[in-house]
């Protein structure tokens, strides 16, 4: 597993030098408020051929069609979205026969490895080309009023606030095609 906490820009062509030809990826995602599935699309903006789906909606898409697997997910108190969790111990067997990375959003990236270690199963962790956390956004107009208070009184934090790290994802998926 190659865990991204360095930073830097790297290339990011999507193709798979085994084959020579474009890797066709699926990104998954569950998101709370936006901001995974604000990261989701940034990857997919940088990759040749890639197709995004919300874990939320039903209907996911065939893994067969994709040589690479991307499964991102929001933290909440410590918790990755009950529809990650849900798809990676049901998919588990599937993931491990395909290229696959993780990626984490949110606000807190000083405990990113402790939410990858709490949250997925090592098993999962193992088989994963890559895992890293990516950043995320804090919208005090998308937040409720107890995460409006929570955020202002542990975490400091009233205002709109972006740490999506461009240069963490562009390493992310350098690491993926690798």
């Amino acid at each position: 597993m190659n865990s991204m906490y360095r930073q830097g820009r790297m290339k990011t062509d999507s193709v798979n030098e085994e084959r020579g030809a474009i890797m066709k990826t699926l990104i998954l995602y569950a998101t709370k408020h936006g901001a995974t599935r604000e990261i989701a699309q940034r990857i997919a903006d940088r990759m040749d051929d890639a197709a995004i789906h919300d874990l939320g909606q039903s209907n996911i898409p065939d893994f067969i069609g994709f040589d690479c697997i991307v499964v991102g997910s929001s933290i909440y108190a410590g918790m990755i979205r009950k529809e990650a969790k849900v798809f990676l111990s049901q998919n588990a067997d599937t993931l491990g026969n395909k290229k696959f990375g993780l990626f984490l959003s949110g606000m807190d990236a000083t405990r990113g490895k402790d939410f990858f270690d709490s949250n997925i199963p090592q098993s999962i962790l193992q088989n994963a080309k890559v895992t890293s956390f990516l950043g995320g956004i804090y919208d005090p107009q998308k937040a409720g009023l107890i995460e409006r208070f929570i955020m202002k009184a542990a975490a400091k934090q009233s205002k709109y606030t972006d740490t999506i790290d461009d240069g963490k994802i562009e390493e992310f998926i350098e690491a993926l095609q690798a």
